[in-house]
């Protein structure tokens, strides 16, 4: 399969690839620099994969992300321009995370969801409103299996 070229923004929390989607102005850079924060003030390793556009690739049957050359290590902060960030090559991603704005209708999401952006690739799809502050938190008890605020030592 050739790589396809996703509008989103991937980072690694722990041991655990998210890919964040979301339209343009969504806040998909704020929610990565959020959840690296987290995570990092909780003890786990966080970086970014790629802000705002990733290659997607089935490798071994893993969906791999990595950042388009002209914007690796480059992260959009909206209002403030762009910046050079830390960043890893490629990582396996786990699973899609959809910024919303939760409202009566969508504050319960359907459950076991999945993203699958081109033929092969298919992640589950998760939903966090796009305003919470401590992502991270969220998401640690959200998700099975995603790192903890409390690493284990």
């Amino acid at each position: 399969m050739t790589a396809v070229l996703v509008h989103a923004t991937a980072v690694v929390i722990g041991t655990t690839g998210v890919v964040l989607l979301g339209p343009s102005g969504a806040g998909k850079s704020t929610m990565a620099m959020q959840m690296i924060a987290g995570a990092r003030q909780a003890g786990h390793f966080a970086t970014v994969v790629s802000d705002d556009q990733i290659f997607l690739d089935v490798l071994n049957g893993r969906v791999v992300a990595r950042a388009p050359d002209t914007i690796r290590g480059l992260i959009e902060l909206r209002g403030s321009g762009v910046a050079k960030i830390d960043s890893i090559d490629q990582a396996v991603m786990h699973l899609a995370l959809s910024l919303v704005t939760a409202d009566a209708e969508t504050r319960i999401p359907e459950e076991n969801q999945s993203w699958n952006p081109h033929p092969g690739i298919a992640l589950p799809l998760f939903f966090i409103d796009r305003t919470v502050a401590a992502p991270f938190y969220w998401l640690s008890v959200l998700i099975p299996g995603f790192p903890t605020i409390y690493p284990v030592a």
